[in-house]
């Protein structure tokens, strides 16, 4: 009784007085004050401290494969040096990485010969991640053709795959997302048995129960170049990936177009595995498998169209 017969009494007083304003006090009254009221203070900005994709982050990667690593044949020292590359990244994220190994044949990759060898799959998994926890597969091809820098084919997967782990490290995700980069996606020969040896490697060492587990996976290939993002599949285990993909992109407000039936990127594995997946990215380019596939290539708007669109289906999951 006592604190509210002074709020009172002091209301009054200011009242009769021309020179007091009117503030609120804790408990709701009206209190006197000689200060500005907070209706005539600016108000103070609230600053987003959340993670976003940022595609001048993916910009950079881009630059840094294709134009200081380059050439990245998936049994080269220079694909070795990108490994490493993503490896670090993945590591300094705070994901638990692992880097298995596989033979891949001599053969003849777009007209080029290339030697037999070893290469690598790059993966990275949450570190609370669980066996048979469900969980989300995002990848991106990490090796090229022997004459190109290959910046958009893929260091512009790669690119926009390790700013979503940045953004799902940061922000965390529903389900757990594992993020690969896939060794020696790029032909040896014709076939689908020399083709994607990475990704099929991959499905061929996954147990019942991690595949029971797999919610999706979506293959980043060839995902800076255009005005709209094609999201496609192979036509096997149904379109339901497809179908979230392009709901994320309206989602984001990222327009989408279909590439149709698509076996050419490491969702064929998956699917071939019966495994759900889709692919992002596609769109024809002049550079195609080249020496001139260099960063100049890729469109900063076009990886930020990608990879919104990605971390929408991510965020959904």
């Amino acid at each position: 009784m006592i604190m509210r017969s002074a709020v009172v009494i002091a209301a009054l007083a200011c009242a009769a007085c021309a020179s007091c304003t009117a503030a609120e006090t804790p408990n709701g009254a009206a209190g006197a004050s000689l200060s500005p009221t907070p209706s005539r203070q600016s108000p103070t900005p609230v600053k987003d401290h959340r993670a976003h994709f940022e595609a001048d982050r993916a910009v950079e990667t881009v630059r840094t494969l294709a134009g200081g690593i380059g050439r990245r044949e998936a049994t080269s020292g220079a694909f070795d040096r990108a490994a490493d590359l993503v490896a670090a990244r993945f590591t300094q994220l705070g994901y638990h990485v692992a880097q298995p190994t596989f033979r891949v044949p001599a053969g003849v990759s777009w007209w080029v010969p290339v030697p037999a060898g070893t290469s690598r799959n790059v993966i990275a998994m949450p570190k609370t991640l669980e066996p048979g926890d469900r969980h989300v597969i995002i990848g991106a091809h990490l090796d090229t053709v022997p004459q190109a820098p290959g910046a958009e084919d893929n260091a512009s997967g790669v690119s926009v795959m390790l700013e979503l782990a940045r953004v799902a490290a940061s922000e965390g995700t529903r389900l757990p997302v594992v993020f690969v980069a896939f060794g020696a996606e790029e032909p040896r020969g014709s076939g689908d048995d020399m083709h994607h040896f990475g990704s099929r490697e991959f499905t061929a060492g996954m147990s019942g129960r991690e595949r029971r587990s797999l919610v999706a996976m979506v293959s980043l290939d060839r995902v800076g170049v255009g005005d709209e993002v094609p999201v496609c599949d192979g036509g096997l285990t149904g379109d339901a990936v497809v179908r979230d993909l392009r709901a994320a992109g309206r989602r984001a407000d990222v327009p989408t177009s279909s590439c149709g039936v698509n076996q050419s990127s490491d969702h064929w594995s998956f699917e071939r595995a019966g495994l759900p997946a889709a692919r992002l990215g596609s769109t024809a380019y002049d550079a195609y498998h080249s020496s001139t596939d260099r960063p100049r290539v890729v469109q900063s708007a076009q990886l930020q169209r990608t990879g919104d669109l990605a971390w929408a289906f991510i965020a959904a999951r």
